[in-house]
């Protein structure tokens, strides 16, 4: 998929070339607005990106996960290393520890990204504080020419970007 950025200070227009798209085949869970005024996006009858994605949780906890394996891994060597899985404890503490600090760090990742704009949006922090609105598409190969052709049919609604996801 690949999520395409259009910006538009017009929420009517915006509303319009939602059930364009629609009517052609995309999802309207394919179809988002980013935006500072929610409850004006809301009265248009168009879908918010949902608070979990506008806030870099996912991607913070991801890089939270991987700091937590690093330190895990680092445990389950010093112990391997040092022989203390030796003792009458054996490695049940130790494992349970590495599960600890893995946990820990995954979600203090999580929470320090709650903190932060998602990495996605931050290109568009100022747009949206001149009171502009964010629509953000989702498509396939076979919808991307369709959707530029809804678009080219509103040209006050500018690009703004492309990212792939998987």
């Amino acid at each position: 998929m690949v999520k395409h950025y259009y910006v538009s200070d017009d929420l009517d227009e915006l509303e319009l070339v939602e059930q364009e798209l629609e009517s052609i085949g995309i999802k309207e869970s394919q179809i988002h607005v980013l935006s500072q005024s929610t409850v004006d996006v809301e009265n248009h009858h168009l879908h918010m990106v949902d608070s979990l994605h506008q806030r870099d949780v996912i991607h913070s906890g991801e890089i939270g996960a991987v700091f937590g394996a690093i330190g895990a891994l680092f445990i389950i060597a010093v112990t391997s290393l040092m022989g203390w899985a030796e003792s009458a404890a054996g490695w049940m503490p130790f494992t349970f520890l590495a599960i600890i600090i893995f946990g820990f760090c995954t979600w203090e990742g999580g929470f320090i990204g709650i903190q932060k704009v998602n990495v996605n949006h931050v290109p568009f922090e100022k747009a949206l504080k001149e009171g502009k609105h964010i629509l953000l598409v989702d498509s396939n190969k076979q919808q991307k020419q369709a959707v530029k052709k809804v678009f080219k049919a509103h040209p006050r609604i500018q690009p703004a970007g492309a990212s792939i996801e998987s």
